[in-house]
């Protein structure tokens, strides 16, 4: 009887503050990457009640498909009804390098394998086509107007231009990058996880990712005890304003 009494006291303590309770709030985003400990990510935020705003592109997963290919269709109905909520990461997930005129937004591959000039019409498609396909398989979802350019590389012509489709950019703040597309043997997990402890702060958006190819030592490792620490700060979790956050 002692002994489930003591493992009752743990679950509590372990339990994340009441919203009542909160001394600031964090605003979690998860970019599609790679996508290999997305179901563990997914738990661990389950059993951690954190609620995320998710940006989605259609990229190459450690499956051999793609984030947003129909075989995902049960892993985002169930974020969706979980409560996260969703948000354009642009479908080809290729990168803002430069504007070349009024009204003109160059967008290239990462490899240089594809470039292209997007016109208004063009970037409004490429920003939406994403947001169509997660609505194919997830009509209840809840998708916010906003976007986030792949790297987080804009130009000021695709922000403008974004705007016309009624988009707002979402980066993330100074202390939000997690570091989960670092190198594993120059930023060790138990290296990420001591930083983001002392630099999180009020209001910061962070941004990490389902699992990154390059990195051999699975961020995933850490989340659990990265939000653990977090909320025994007191720190509580939110999904993004329509708005967005600055």
């Amino acid at each position: 009887m002692r002994r489930l009494l003591l493992a009752g006291m743990a679950a509590l303590i372990a339990l994340p503050a009441a919203a009542g309770t909160c001394r600031g709030t964090l605003y979690l985003t998860i970019d599609t990457g790679w996508s290999r400990e997305a179901e563990e990510i997914a738990a661990i935020l389950r059993r951690r009640h954190v609620r995320a705003t998710l940006f989605v592109a259609d990229e190459p997963t450690a499956r051999g498909d793609r984030t947003l290919s129909p075989a995902w269709a049960p892993f985002w109905r169930a974020r969706a009804a979980e409560g996260h909520v969703f948000a354009s990461h642009t479908w080809r997930h290729w990168y803002f390098a430069g504007d070349p005129a009024p009204g003109r937004t160059r967008y290239a591959s990462r490899g240089g394998e594809g470039a292209e000039v997007l016109d208004n019409a063009a970037l409004c498609a490429e920003l939406e086509r994403p947001v169509q396909a997660l609505r194919a398989m997830v009509p209840e979802a809840t998708v916010l107007p906003l976007w986030r350019a792949p790297g987080g590389r804009t130009t000021p012509g695709a922000i403008a231009m974004a705007r016309q489709c009624g988009l707002t950019h979402q980066g993330w703040t100074a202390n939000g990058f997690l570091g989960d597309e670092l190198d594993a043997s120059t930023h060790p997990n138990r290296a990420l996880l001591d930083r983001n402890l002392a630099r999180i702060r009020d209001g910061e958006v962070l941004i990490m990712h389902w699992g990154v190819r390059s990195r051999r030592e699975p961020f995933a490792g850490i989340l659990e005890p990265l939000i653990a620490g977090l909320q025994e700060r007191g720190f509580c979790f939110a999904t993004l304003p329509a708005e967005g956050r600055r």
